[in-house]
């Protein structure tokens, strides 16, 4: 394989990723196991061909004002940070700036102390009609709380700026269930300075 073979850039990015926890390394290891098992990596059919693919989030920061950009997901019922499936090929960096574009109307950039590469990995059974696997590479991109952002009223009901010093309650079922260890694991790199 090639180093510009989709398989080996996708690796590359779950590879880049150090785990914050016991689940993220499980994750991890069991990506990277799925990614050499040669199963298809992207979604070829809507909602769920394969049952398992790659999807990315892009988790908008605005670190002067320590706020995050969360989405009211229509479908999941959920708050999610914006993000979409990767397709077929792409390296997931431009399926994130992509996403980010579609869904908030912004020429994303990538957040500096994370280099470029996803800051946290996921694995989720998705709920409803048509579950699927999200095998999930959480980016961070630098954001502008005070910015003009357009939502793509289709797809969320609502986009909102959340203060990452608040107590919100990020294990609430309302939010995505990876959200309060993402939470954990993000304001730490932002603290310390630590890419990931």
């Amino acid at each position: 394989m090639s180093a510009d073979d989709p398989r080996v850039i996708v690796r590359d990015r779950v590879t880049a990723v150090r785990p914050f926890d016991a689940r993220e390394a499980a994750d991890q290891a069991d990506i990277l196991g799925w990614i050499d098992s040669g199963a298809p990596l992207f979604r070829t059919a809507k909602p769920a061909t394969p049952p398992r693919h790659l999807a990315v989030y892009a988790a908008l920061v605005d670190e002067a004002e320590r706020s995050i950009m969360l989405v009211d997901h229509r479908k999941a019922q959920l708050w999610l940070l914006p993000g979409g499936h990767v397709d077929d090929g792409e390296d997931p960096r431009w399926s994130v700036e992509r996403e980010a574009c579609e869904e908030l109307g912004i020429g994303p950039k990538f957040h500096e102390k994370f280099g470029g590469q996803p800051c946290f990995l996921s694995v989720t059974q998705t709920r409803g009609a048509g579950s699927h696997t999200d095998v999930t590479l959480w980016f961070v991109l630098k954001g502008d709380s005070t910015a003009e952002i357009r939502p793509d009223l289709g797809e969320f009901s609502e986009a909102r700026w959340f203060r990452l010093d608040d107590r919100t309650d990020w294990l609430d079922s309302r939010f995505d269930p990876h959200m309060d260890r993402f939470m954990r694991k993000l304001t730490s790199a932002l603290e310390t300075g630590a890419p990931r």
